[in-house]
């Protein structure tokens, strides 16, 4: 087969999910599948790693796709055009936008539909774009790939899609996330929380990641118990991100809270995640949650949210709260501090939940959908 496949998530050093997705089960796919030919169209210039192995084509064509009108601009005329001049068996999209103008068959990876329950979390065109174009999307690809049993649920009710055109594909995790001992614990909370015990965070700086409500809680949970413990922040922050910092300087616990930045090193998360009494990661909304399943595997405890895809994938490995609700989450966090032995427990179902979560099986579940997609075994 020729296999043409949307990169242009693949960014050295700013991929976040989907385009850790990307990564692991692309390079992956093209190893695995070495007497087929992959097209990977590129909407800028690219990194020579992400050229996994010789039966790659990478294709740079333009415009920039990072704004709705770009975004038509680069599915709809130039993808398309790739797409008629290199005949592709198949067209396979890992952020889930597809050419509606191609005849190609097509096979989209769609994450979530958080934008269907946030809308004012988007910019305006933002929601009209992804409002319009993900239905048309989802009803244009012949098979869907998604990455939990909520996701699909959704697309099948949202957008009336027959759960058998469906494959849920999972996520995984990389082998590079491991406990760590003590001495290297504590070399990692000198060099972040002044030698204390601290929860972390790790992702984008998005509303719907409700940071807010987690920050609130952190310091009503610091006034009732006068732990210790420190909060520490890892991602990016955006132009959404300015009412976080409004709210944080207004806190008790302002000095206890640390914004970190985007961590690039993949190392340093791996030790933060490690090092850390808990993922604090209280979300509004998940199709998925990568680092609960990075926590797990790194032998953390885990508090996340009691909605969407959360549970699913965190199960018996994690405390659970209410994203709305600051007292409870409060009260989660104070349950977890005071109880070494259910931190304890809950790390060690992390680690045996963790073996569900593989690259590899990810990798040959999304090949199975492309195969039932083109009808090619």
């Amino acid at each position: 087969m020729r296999i043409a496949v949307n990169t242009r998530v693949l960014l050295p050093d700013k991929m976040e999910g989907i385009g850790v997705f990307t990564h692991e089960v692309m390079r992956r796919m093209v190893i695995q599948h070495p007497e087929h030919e992959f097209l990977f169209f590129f909407d800028r210039p690219y990194d020579k790693r992400f050229v996994y192995a010789s039966n790659v084509q990478p294709i740079v064509a333009g415009p920039q796709a990072r704004h709705p009108f770009l975004f038509y601009m680069w599915f709809e005329y130039t993808v398309a055009q790739l797409l008629k001049k290199h005949k592709p068996d198949v067209f396979l999209s890992p952020d889930g936008y597809l050419s509606l103008r191609s005849s190609v068959t097509q096979v989209p990876v769609i994450h979530d539909l958080n934008f269907e329950y946030f809308p004012a979390f988007f910019s305006r065109l933002n929601r009209m774009y992804y409002h319009y174009f993900f239905p048309k999307y989802a009803h244009k690809a012949k098979r869907i790939a998604t990455v939990s049993e909520y996701s699909k649920s959704d697309i099948h009710r949202l957008y009336g899609i027959a759960p058998d055109r469906i494959d849920v594909v999972g996520n995984g995790v990389d082998e590079l996330f491991q406990p760590i001992d003590e001495y290297q614990k504590s070399v990692v909370r000198e060099k972040y929380s002044q030698g204390k015990p601290f929860l972390v965070f790790v992702g984008g700086l998005y509303l719907r990641k409700n940071l807010m409500n987690m920050l609130r809680a952190f310091d009503r949970f610091k006034q009732k118990t006068q732990s210790d413990w420190k909060f520490l922040i890892a991602g990016k922050s955006y132009h959404e991100t300015v009412a976080l910092h409004k709210l944080h300087a207004q806190l008790e616990s302002r000095e206890d809270i640390v914004f970190l930045g985007r961590l690039s090193d993949r190392q340093e998360i791996r030790l933060l995640l490690a090092a850390s009494e808990a993922l604090f990661y209280v979300s509004l909304f998940e199709g998925f949650g990568l680092p609960i399943v990075e926590a797990m595997r790194s032998g953390t405890a885990v508090i996340t949210g009691d909605c969407t895809a959360m549970p699913e994938i965190a199960d018996n490995a994690a405390l659970f709260a209410n994203p709305n609700d600051v007292e409870q989450i409060a009260k989660v966090l104070q349950e977890l501090s005071e109880n070494n032995a259910l931190r304890n427990q809950l790390a060690h179902n992390g680690r045996q939940r963790a073996n569900l979560y593989s690259w590899d099986l990810v990798e040959n579940r999304l090949w199975n959908s492309i195969c039932m997609a083109t009808q090619n075994p």
